[in-house]
């Protein structure tokens, strides 16, 4: 496939995310929640989360509002996360940022997400593209140390990561 084919396809996938978000909405009963937010841009994300004993992602939902591409990455991360442990999940995380800030090839499992890759070329916009994949790492993060409900994350200039 040419690259103006591959870029057609990818912009798709996010258009088809966009539009129609996997896992949009509010979990009755999460006992894992984080809330994120990109102020530079004003995307939103409050991501709950149902694991079990296991640590395994039963389900996952987000509410949030903002551009195309961290709704969609959003979408994509939820599609992700389900049925995964809490270790995988975190694992996806490292490799989603290593994807967007080094270019690093991401496996297979990771299906759809491949199409954020072409985001990396506007360094503004992998903050959008990370902002879902951050919050779920305090959400799981908070979970797993019992510290109680994750406090609001933010994704900005000031941040100690790279996206």
């Amino acid at each position: 496939m040419t690259s103006a084919g591959l870029d057609d396809l990818y912009r798709d996938i996010l258009l088809d995310h966009y539009r129609s978000p996997r896992n949009r909405g509010h979990l009755e009963h999460a006992n894992a929640r984080a809330e994120g937010a990109n102020p530079l841009c004003g995307d939103q994300i409050v991501l709950e989360l149902l694991v079990d004993d296991d640590g395994r992602v039963v389900d996952v939902a987000f509410e949030g509002s903002g551009c195309s591409i961290s709704q969609a990455s959003s979408s994509m991360m939820t599609g992700y996360v389900k049925g995964r442990s809490a270790d995988e999940a975190l694992a996806g995380v490292e490799a989603f940022q290593r994807m967007m800030v080094e270019g690093e090839q991401i496996d297979e499992a990771f299906g759809d997400i491949e199409a954020l890759a072409g985001v990396r070329k506007f360094p503004v916009r992998v903050k959008c593209a990370s902002l879902a994949w951050k919050t779920l790492d305090q959400a799981l993060s908070t979970r797993s140390n019992g510290s109680g409900p994750a406090v609001p994350i933010t994704t900005d200039e000031r941040s100690t990561s790279h996206a």
